[in-house]
């Protein structure tokens, strides 16, 4: 029992950071309709941002979260100015090509002005245990980020559902065309899911760094966002509260399967989850919450 709650602990902890990372690309393809592959990379720069701010300029780290994620949104505002607006947004093929051009660039960049040396992220949380059982502890980490996802969903559930600029996203994300018809204006809506996407990604970031387990580098972003992509995949990539169900089970997938089966070793963690992520896709091609398309024949 104490190895069985010691896993679901690590499950839960390692699926609420995959979750939030997934809610920025459940964003920007609500927006889009495509994924974003310079997200994770995005999200390591926002939070070398938190780290900049709190570290050597002396903010308190939450204040210094905040305003690293206004800074990260003001840069993806420019970035879908500059090198996504020009482009039909129903081409999908010159986007996804610049986001993966971006990917390598925002790693390049980072490498280049912070190097690869592995640095301490301060603790957004309490160290220590809220409780404990033998080898099983429920850190305050993992609480902490539980509970800081399950009100990002609701703030941005409330934002989408109840402001006239989340009524406007909806519209854009629901029917480009039909909503440039009714007054609704593509480009800076769009630009808006761009700024709010990279902010929750830049907050996800943080969340990840911050576990005491891991440490802030210009690569910890890339095998994440994997893992957020098959999140955002196996929940439904247009549904946000699919996309912690979806980071849920995958965190628990890599941590029970590696844990209990001897003969999968822990480099095997990403296979585990794509393997769930082929079975259920097989059962429900839109994922777990994920909506029908509805096409006129």
């Amino acid at each position: 029992m104490e190895l069985f709650l010691a896993r679901l602990f690590d499950g839960l902890s390692s699926g609420a950071t995959y979750a939030v990372i997934a809610v920025a690309l459940v964003l920007i393809y609500k927006a889009t309709t495509l994924i974003n592959f310079a997200q994770g990379e995005l999200a390591m720069l926002g939070s070398f941002f938190a780290y900049i701010l709190a570290i050597e300029q002396g903010i308190p780290l939450y204040l210094a979260i905040v305003l690293a994620m206004l800074l990260s949104a003001v840069l993806a505002a420019g970035m879908e100015r500059v090198l996504i607006r020009p482009f039909d947004p129903a081409d999908h093929l010159p986007l996804v090509i610049i986001t993966l051009g971006l990917f390598l660039v925002i790693n390049a960049v980072a490498g280049m002005i912070w190097g690869f040396d592995p640095r301490s992220f301060p603790r957004m949380f309490p160290e220590g245990d809220v409780w404990s059982m033998g080898i099983a502890r429920l850190r305050w980490y993992t609480v902490g980020t539980m509970a800081t996802v399950l009100i990002l969903l609701v703030l941005l559930t409330l934002l989408l559902k109840k402001t006239k600029v989340g009524l406007a996203f909806r519209a854009v994300s629901s029917n480009l065309e039909s909503s440039g018809l009714v007054g609704v204006r593509a480009g800076p809506t769009l630009q808006f899911g761009w700024m709010l996407a990279t902010a929750v990604g830049t907050l996800a970031g943080a969340l990840f760094v911050a576990d005491p387990f891991r440490q802030l580098d210009p690569t910890w972003a890339q095998r994440v966002l994997i893992f957020a992509a098959a999140a955002a995949v196996l929940g439904g990539l247009d549904s946000l509260w699919g996309a912690l169900a979806g980071g849920i089970i995958l965190g628990l997938v890599e941590s029970m399967v590696v844990g209990y089966v001897d003969w999968i070793p822990n480099q095997m963690g990403l296979a585990a989850a794509v393997v769930t992520i082929i079975i259920v896709l097989l059962i429900r091609p839109n994922g777990l919450f994920g909506s029908k398309a509805v096409e006129r024949v």
